[in-house]
């Protein structure tokens, strides 16, 4: 056992691992618009790392007069629409998942999309295998994003220690479900601000980072390291 990996790494998927911010938020105003409302830009930035329960109850709001379930499906199938013709990587974001991959430590996926689009992106994403041993989706969870439950969860699928594991999140929400779990975790900004906090650090890009970056930022397992030196 090698105690200078982290146990494992989580991964967001909207605006961390795929650039589909744009997707979704574009998606949301040919709907509202569709039914004379106005949509902002400051309204999708607000959704940001939010549930698609979330969303639905805004775009209601907005005027849409369609149930949360019809809505949320009308969501998916725009955006999965736009990732079949083309997945957008967020930099860096492909090469730090093989060299993971590589060393042997496990990944999962922890999205609050809905299981069919995170599974169509885990298939774009994976080389010779899957890519992630473990996919939580908003599917599966009671409490999502910013709630602890979707990366504890996932840490409890994979066995390993959230204090040993690292999560790559690009929202406060989604940073706030990750401390929460007791990762250490990585901000990565793309359409919304990360402010400095507790618990995480504020990468502005994956492109250049490694796993010993990563590593890094957890603490050294030495119960497990007196344990193999005796």
């Amino acid at each position: 056992m090698r105690t200078d990996l982290p146990a494992a790494v989580l991964w967001d998927m909207d605006g961390t691992l795929v650039d589909t911010e744009p997707f979704w938020q574009q998606a949301e105003e040919k709907l509202v618009t569709s039914f004379g409302g106005r949509w902002r830009a400051e309204d999708g930035l607000a959704q940001v790392g939010m549930s698609l329960w979330v969303s639905a109850e805004m775009l209601q709001a907005k005027g849409v007069p369609w149930d949360t379930a019809r809505i949320i499906d009308y969501l998916q199938a725009e955006v999965m629409g736009r990732l079949a013709r083309e997945v957008p990587w967020r930099p860096g974001a492909r090469e730090l998942l093989a060299e993971l991959r590589e060393a042997g430590v496990p990944t999962a996926l922890v999205t609050m999309s809905m299981r069919p689009m995170a599974e169509q992106v885990a298939a774009a994403a994976r080389r010779d295998g899957p890519i992630f041993d473990v996919i939580v989706t908003g599917s599966d969870v009671d409490q999502p994003k910013p709630h602890p439950e979707p990366y504890l969860r996932a840490m409890e699928q994979l066995g390993v220690r959230p204090d040993l594991s690292v999560a790559i999140e690009d929202s406060p929400p989604g940073l706030a479900s990750a401390v929460t779990a007791g990762a250490s975790a990585v901000g990565v900004p793309h359409t919304v601000d990360l402010p400095p906090g507790t618990g995480y650090v504020v990468w502005p890009t994956l492109a250049g980072r490694h796993i010993a970056d990563l590593a890094a930022l957890v603490p050294r397992d030495t119960e497990v390291e007196e344990e193999l030196a005796s």
